[in-house]
């Protein structure tokens, strides 16, 4: 306890204080409070910076007793986003703490907290005196909000990766508002793509032949056709989840110069998010069967694509993390959710290294608040959640060769 308070909770509330916000986060305040937590525990402490500017990763090592064994990487992302201040009812950056222990900041859910409870789960493991068989990384990666291309991705391309010989990963969940604690295996591709079309201009009076509006009519038209029917399948199947449907949303219309005057180019912009169970190939050819039904001089280009960032880690007996990591969670009453992200995180560059890796926080029975007005996380459930990371660290630090549960009940 520190001033009443238990110290991993005041860790976490001077972690949300730094003001890691885009468009201009604090970096340097997270790094040297990220150096002072591996000083504390114990840890070694490594960063490597990119030619860009900004592009860096922060990772703090235990070293194992077996250092040749894959190791275990535990991912989190430093910055958060944006805040309308005038819609809190709170300083967003204040970590200000209520009568019922709820502690609001941008950040709490997504995901500073998981970063702490990292840390303190590690801190509390040394105390006892545990050694993990296999070597631990804590990965703190910057730009994760505004796509990774700062941080995880040319990171999992760097040399440094390589050396650290990762067998499996965690990274950011998602908040669950009951009981059960969303797991994620895959998550869907982002295909965000602009569809241009050229036509005949001229005075609007006339009914021109092959215009950019009528092309681009079709383009939204069979889009939208294909949005209403897995919108539908969604509906009508409750065992579906949004990760098992592909979305599609138009997000941008362009083009025209004066409303007197048929253009002679048009766009429309959509925001697809393709599931894995949709391979990229069909998607590719819808895209290139839509250019061609709508007539001649129809493109798109991408405007951001993850289509080779997709993979899925397998949830059955053969996959020793997962049959690990399962029957950690049911000997300590957690009870899982395993469903496909339906957004995008930086796990995705991860996996795309053939590595196997969930996404896992230990945040339920609280309102889902990421990306929200009055983001909050209460300390009872924060604190839980480093004891569950105790158990799972403990566990998968010891495949293999290790008697897994001898850990001693916390629950």
């Amino acid at each position: 306890m520190d001033n009443g308070e238990h110290k991993a909770v005041t860790n976490f509330r001077e972690y949300l204080r730094i003001k890691s916000v885009h468009p201009n986060p604090d970096y340097e305040g997270c790094i040297e409070w990220i150096k002072r937590q591996a000083t504390e525990i114990g840890l070694e402490f490594n960063i490597v910076e990119f030619p860009k500017p900004a592009e860096f990763a922060v990772w703090l090592t235990w070293p194992a007793k077996t250092p040749t064994l894959s190791s275990i990487l535990l991912n989190s992302h430093i910055d958060v986003v944006p805040v309308d201040e005038t819609k809190w009812t709170r300083d967003p950056f204040a970590a200000e703490k209520d009568s019922d222990g709820n502690i609001y900041a941008r950040g709490t859910q997504d995901m500073k907290s998981v970063g702490v409870q990292y840390l303190e789960a590690i801190r509390n493991l040394k105390a006892k005196g545990f050694v993990p068989l296999r070597t631990i990384h804590v990965l703190f990666v910057p730009d994760e909000e505004v796509g990774g291309s700062k941080g995880m991705a040319p990171f999992v391309k760097s040399p440094e990766f390589a050396k650290l010989n990762v067998g499996f990963a965690l990274d950011e969940g998602i908040t669950s508002p009951v009981d059960e604690i969303i797991l994620t295996y895959a998550e869907r591709a982002i295909c965000q793509v602009k569809f241009t079309a050229k036509g005949t201009t001229g005075h609007s009076l006339i009914l021109h032949e092959n215009t950019a509006g009528e092309k681009i009519q079709k383009v939204i038209n069979r889009l939208m056709e294909f949005r209403a029917q897995e919108k539908a399948r969604l509906e009508s199947d409750p065992n579906l989840l949004l990760g098992d449907v592909t979305t599609v949303n138009l997000t941008m219309l362009g083009g025209g110069m004066q409303i007197n005057i048929c253009p002679t180019e048009l766009s429309a912009s959509f925001d697809i998010r393709l599931t894995p169970k949709w391979k990229k190939e069909e998607l590719l050819r819808f895209l290139d069967e839509i250019c061609e039904e709508a007539g001649p001089e129809v493109t798109y280009n991408y405007v951001f694509q993850s289509l080779d960032y997709t993979g899925v880690t397998t949830l059955d007996d053969s996959n020793k993390w997962w049959s690990t990591f399962k029957s950690t969670c049911e000997d300590i009453g957690v009870k899982l959710k395993p469903i496909i992200m339906p957004g995008a995180t930086d796990i995705r560059y991860v996996r795309q290294q053939g590595i196997p890796a969930f996404g896992f926080s230990p945040i339920n029975n609280t309102p889902v608040l990421l990306h929200a007005n009055d983001e909050f996380l209460n300390e009872s459930v924060f604190l839980r959640g480093i004891e569950i990371y105790e158990m799972i660290i403990w566990n998968l630090a010891n495949i293999p060769g290790y008697n897994l549960f001898q850990f001693p009940k916390l629950f």
